[in-house]
């Protein structure tokens, strides 16, 4: 099946060459382009692509902005945020806003290619290692909300240590050797405490935990 692609920034020579990188492989089509935030939400609701390259500082609309609108609308498009600097605040921004992940723009072709194959195929190109350098570069603005610790207070005691392991950085073989049950069964836990917690990935579910205190980013 093919992935659908938007690319959305405001310089038209990083637009062409990325795309392309994404036309030149069989499985990826760019169906549309956005040169600020406005036209990237607004070519979402039209289009609604598979993944959308997002590029963070746009005029009119910047990409925090935009990531929230275009999850508030519900869509299932998955976003992925360009910049230039890495742990750039706006990146931040945009990955508790809903982003997947995030690419520095000097990314290699390859890296591209198969950072859209991943937040396409449902995962989060940006691990919970990643998260916890933002929430520690960022933990001044950290404080846990009630909406976010009645969501952990939902969770079993099985699905709470799977969330504090995926906060710590796990893949899923290793909380199922830590846990010592299959991948099949932390699949299944990591599926409930996403449900369970309102969010689209595990990103978003590590961020959670730490606005909820359920873990800590360490202090400088």
């Amino acid at each position: 099946m093919t992935i659908r692609v938007v690319i959305a920034d405001d310089q038209a020579l990083v637009r062409s060459g990325f795309r392309l990188i994404v036309e030149g492989r069989p499985d990826l089509e760019v169906v549309g382009e956005a040169e600020d935030g406005e036209q990237a939400v607004a070519l979402v609701q039209e289009l609604e692509p598979d993944v959308i390259l997002l590029d963070i500082r746009m005029p009119n609309l910047d990409g925090i902005e935009a990531t929230k609108r275009i999850v508030a609308s519900g869509s299932a498009t998955r976003i992925l945020v360009l910049t230039t600097f890495d742990l750039d605040e706006y990146v931040y921004g945009a990955v508790r806003a809903g982003a997947s992940g995030f690419l520095l723009k000097d990314v290699r072709p390859g890296e591209l290619v198969d950072a859209i194959r991943v937040v396409a195929s449902g995962n989060a190109l940006l691990g919970p290692t990643a998260v916890e350098r933002l929430l520690e570069r960022f933990s001044t603005t950290i404080a846990a909300r009630p909406a976010d610790t009645a969501a952990v207070g939902s969770l079993t005691d099985r699905e709470s240590e799977t969330l504090r392991l995926l906060a710590g950085g796990l893949s899923n073989a290793e909380i199922a050797s830590t846990l010592v049950v299959s991948e099949t069964t932390v699949k299944t836990h990591v599926s409930n405490l996403l449900r369970k917690l309102g969010v689209r990935d595990r990103v978003q579910a590590v961020i959670v935990a730490y606005d909820a205190g359920v873990v800590q980013p360490k202090r400088p």
